[in-house]
């Protein structure tokens, strides 16, 4: 079964982050499975700080849910050269109980395809009495094939000139049909040997494992005849010889359908679904065989689990959250979730931050909170709380908070200065990355709209990067397929923000949000610090209003 993934949303903060990790261990921890925690984008500054402070990986990066070929249980089946013989093929395919096996050269390339029905097509159609000089067959095959031994001449090379005939008529009679190159069956008997030598004929084939005369080998030597002895009547020669050709003569080398390990299974599908192929051969970037998948498992792909934390907007979640079974939700946002196919749980409160419904949970399950996670827990209540200054902070986070520090062994402010500094250090970043760290997309009405927010300790700081970011969002905003833009910075120790704003129409509608009069990209907003409660809840409503 495969694991399930606990992820936040894009531009994951350090709530995101510390929530999946936390609540992954607590999922793992009661034995409900196995749970990876995961994020949808970079790690920021103070995430990363929290993260090293307390000794824990970051969460593995999933960029989309959409399915690939790589998450689809392929079938490894051994490939094979293309100089190995048919009958070999054959019995490992037997033994193996596999119709469909790739042929790849010496990188691991591949360069064909071969299936039972081949065999079975080229065994019955293709008879001809020069099929294994058209093959250009190896010696060492046919004497595979014939379980026999090379009595004279070299098992490298190779039969490229003749036919293929059983020598059962008298000598004399021979000579009329035995013509030079020709790969001779042969009994016992010396004259015939001799015969089929004489005609310079490419090989023989001694059967029955009769001995074959000194005399024989030294003449076939001088005429350049080779010869191989096998225990074989004719009568089996005859019948197994062709199955000595190379698989390169009898795979499918044009039109092979093959898939990148890669591919998402949306495009694969589209291509198989109008054939009739059982099994495709998957390949790695560099092109080398990996395995083989079949058309059953790739119609038949198992939804991921997946367990959305801080958020359940799709628009904010992982891309291709369509694609998933989203099985929970842990979030202390407002509602207005992912579409699910089944009921869920899901746990929503009027809390300051996911991390401390986590830590609630913990305490339910009677599962102690070990220092390394309780560190997590209260690092991403002080960030989402903005140090318990935010309107969303209640008395639980604050208390939550304080409990997990002494688990920790941290000082709150001491922690909370050390964290926020090293978020903050916005002059080493440029515009793109100040803007999308923490930048979310909320949709009123049919106004699309995007709000990004850094927060550091130094107004100073922050009014340096007005006219910068103003000049980026103007250049960002018609390639962003949002009709408004805005950028919170928010001053901590001053308890304030600095709006920025850009679009038609964003300064009416920040006017008539805040009900105080603006400059033409941003105003001064006192004490507004939360994102979620303080700007987003009277932006949506003054894009309504306007709508009227």
């Amino acid at each position: 079964m495969k694991p399930v993934i606990v992820i936040g949303h894009k531009n994951p903060d350090t709530d995101s982050i510390c929530s999946a990790i936390c609540y992954a261990n607590l999922k793992n921890k009661l034995g409900k499975g196995v749970h990876i925690p995961c994020r949808a984008g970079e790690v920021n500054n103070e995430t990363k700080y929290v993260l090293e402070r307390f000794g824990v990986q970051e969460p593995q990066l999933i960029e989309s849910l959409e399915p690939r070929i790589a998450d689809i249980q392929y079938r490894t089946v051994n490939c094979m050269n293309p100089h190995m013989s048919l009958k070999r093929a054959w019995q490992y395919m037997r033994d193996n109980d596999i119709n469909t096996t790739p042929v790849v050269d010496k990188a691991g390339h591949l360069i064909g395809i071969l299936t039972l029905g081949d065999i079975a097509r080229f065994y019955m159609e293709d008879q001809a009495a020069d099929a294994l000089a058209e093959a250009g067959t190896r010696y060492g095959n046919i004497v595979e094939t014939l379980m026999g031994e090379m009595v004279v001449g070299d098992t490298e090379d190779h039969f490229t000139k003749g036919n293929v005939m059983v020598a059962t008529a008298n000598p004399d009679v021979l000579e009329d049909y035995i013509h030079e190159g020709d790969m001779v069956i042969v009994g016992n008997r010396y004259e015939t040997q001799l015969c089929a030598i004489e005609m310079n004929a490419g090989c023989i084939i001694v059967c029955l494992g009769a001995k074959v005369s000194k005399t024989i080998q030294k003449l076939a030597g001088e005429r350049g005849c080779a010869v191989i002895s096998s225990p074989l009547d004719a009568y089996a020669c005859s019948k197994l010889i062709n199955q000595a050709v190379p698989l390169r003569h009898v795979m499918k080398k044009e039109g092979i359908v093959s898939f990148r390990y890669d591919d998402l299974l949306s495009e694969v599908k589209s291509k198989i679904s109008k054939r009739r192929i059982r099994y495709y051969p998957i390949l790695d970037e560099a092109g080398e065989y990996m395995g083989l998948i079949s058309h059953r498992n790739i119609l038949d792909i198992q939804r991921q689990k997946v367990i959305l934390v801080d958020h359940n907007e799709k628009d904010q979640a992982v891309d291709g959250i369509r694609y998933a079974d989203v099985t929970e939700v842990i979030d202390h946002h407002r509602i207005d979730a992912v579409e699910t196919d089944s009921p869920i749980y899901f746990r929503n409160q009027p809390l300051g931050c996911t991390a401390t419904i986590v830590t609630q949970m913990y305490r339910e399950n009677n599962v102690d909170v070990e220092p390394d996670v309780a560190g997590l827990l209260c690092s991403a209540i002080l960030s989402d709380t903005l140090m318990f200054r935010s309107p969303t902070c209640t008395s639980v986070d604050r208390e939550t908070a304080e409990t997990l520090a002494k688990i920790a062994g941290i000082d709150l402010t001491d922690h909370a200065v050390q964290m926020f500094n090293a978020g903050s250090r916005l002059g080493e970043k440029s515009p793109y990355e100040i803007f999308h760290t923490d930048c979310k997309q909320f949709k009123a009405e049919d106004t699309s709209f995007a709000v990004a927010q850094v927060t550091s300790m130094s107004k100073k700081v922050l009014n340096s990067l007005k006219e910068k970011m103003i000049g980026y969002m103007r250049e960002l905003l018609p390639v962003s397929e949002m009709n408004m833009l805005f950028l919170m910075l928010t001053d901590i120790m001053g308890e304030s923000t600095e709006l920025l704003f850009v679009g038609k129409g964003a300064k009416e509608i920040v006017e008539t949000a805040f009900k105080r009069e603006c400059e033409p990209n941003s105003v001064i907003l006192p004490g507004v610090v939360s994102r979620k409660q303080q700007i987003i809840t009277p932006l949506s409503a003054a894009i309504k209003t306007q709508l009227v």
